[in-house]
């Protein structure tokens, strides 16, 4: 077991809102993370589409599974802008985290959350500081 499978594992099982909400990570590499959510009727908003804070709570895991991927360093996000670029729908919704910078005590993440018909959902900038 990789030191990345341990990580997701970790994760996966200590993030309890996350597992309550059957959001999980399915692959972390360094500076690299995904995650997913399946769409059940309880993820809806009053419109009948995935309700924007369960997309940011998936985002949110993709970013803590990059930020967290560098041996040694642990994270907490600090800051995040979302744009939400059309309603998540379908059975699931996938998010990819790519560290894009990444200094001595902060690190910005980009992610993109697409549903399963391979639309982009929304795109989240995220700055995590290395605690």
């Amino acid at each position: 077991m990789s030191c990345f499978d341990i990580l997701r594992d970790e994760l996966n099982s200590n993030d309890r809102f996350c597992r309550a909400n059957g959001i999980y990570l399915t692959e972390i590499r360094e500076g690299y993370a995904e995650a997913v959510m399946e769409i059940s009727e309880d993820k809806l908003n009053a419109n009948g589409v995935v309700q924007g804070g369960a997309v940011f709570t998936l985002a949110d895991l993709a970013f803590a599974g990059a930020a967290n991927s560098f041996e040694g360093l642990r994270a907490s996000a600090m800051n995040a802008s979302v744009n939400f670029l059309r309603p998540g729908s379908g059975k699931t919704l996938t998010a990819r985290s790519q560290v894009i910078n990444r200094g001595k005590r902060t690190c910005l993440v980009e992610t993109e959350v697409f549903s399963d018909n391979g639309k982009l959902v929304a795109k989240i900038s995220t700055t995590g500081f290395f605690v």
